[in-house]
């Protein structure tokens, strides 16, 4: 059972795309792979359309979006992706839950930084106040930098997602008390401005529940590529079970840790 604060899972299913993409025989399919993500304890389903559809396609974001408004309406479908490129038709046409602004190139393999602000700020805020016209909460990729959080506010955004590969490449390490410090210096900086805090990129069993007890106040993890890896494993439910798992002891640590811990 999810505790009553817990930090909410959404589960990106792009690489389910990406194998079913070697084949025209439509398997695995994306659909199932959400229905019993869903079905298995996941809060939402994220999806990364990038314009060459080299694994979600917009026919998947389509029938996602049908699927979670018939079936799982209190279910959240957050669109991620580059507003310059393709994000926002996706956006105008669907209204998702959330929008989570990606600043990647069109060719770029993943995500591997945030946007620069204030840098970006002017560009950024009419498409943030168009998603927020239409109803649409938009979180903004970024970098795990305490003193630009209020950028992202001023932007207009209403949440960060912090990107998480410097944490993740620094577990096991003698950098991870450092790196997971700068993370929740972010966070709380964030959360001061009234910013939610999310978080993703390469997180995992192994170093998950870590962040989450680390973190003040974060609303949701985005996971995708070791959640469907593991799935291949133990199969989609055990592995949201799994993941699920590791949030809540994250959750119950932070919870019952000292004060100032």
């Amino acid at each position: 059972m999810t505790l009553p604060s817990s930090t909410a899972l959404s589960v990106n299913v792009n690489k389910v795309a990406l194998l079913r993409n070697t084949r025209n025989l439509g398997i695995p399919s994306v659909t199932r792979a959400a229905q019993l993500c869903l079905q298995a304890g996941a809060q939402g389903i994220t999806v990364h359309p990038r314009p060459d559809a080299r694994h979600i396609r917009g026919d998947d974001v389509h029938a996602l979006h049908a699927l979670l408004r018939k079936d799982w309406p209190r279910a959240e479908f957050n669109i991620e992706g580059n507003p310059f490129h393709n994000l926002m038709d996706f956006v105008r046409e669907l209204r998702p839950h959330q929008a989570t602004f990606v600043p990647d190139g069109e060719g770029q393999f993943t995500s591997d930084h945030g946007w620069s602000l204030p840098q970006d700020l002017d560009r950024l805020r009419p498409l943030i106040q168009e998603c927020r016209d239409l109803g649409v909460r938009v979180s903004l990729f970024m970098d795990a930098d305490a003193p630009v959080m209020a950028h992202a506010r001023d932007a207009g955004a209403d949440r960060v997602e912090l990107y998480t590969e410097p944490y993740a490449a620094a577990w096991g390490t003698s950098d991870q008390a450092l790196q997971l410090a700068r993370f929740a210096d972010a966070a709380s900086a964030a959360a001061r401005v009234g910013l939610g805090v999310n978080a993703g990129h390469d997180l995992n069993l192994d170093n998950l529940a870590g962040l989450v007890r680390g973190l003040p106040a974060l609303a949701e993890v985005s996971i995708g590529h070791a959640l469907i890896a593991d799935a291949l494993e133990r199969g989609y439910v055990a592995a949201v079970q799994a993941y699920r798992a590791a949030i809540d002891q994250g959750v119950a640590a932070r919870e019952g840790a000292p004060q100032g811990a």
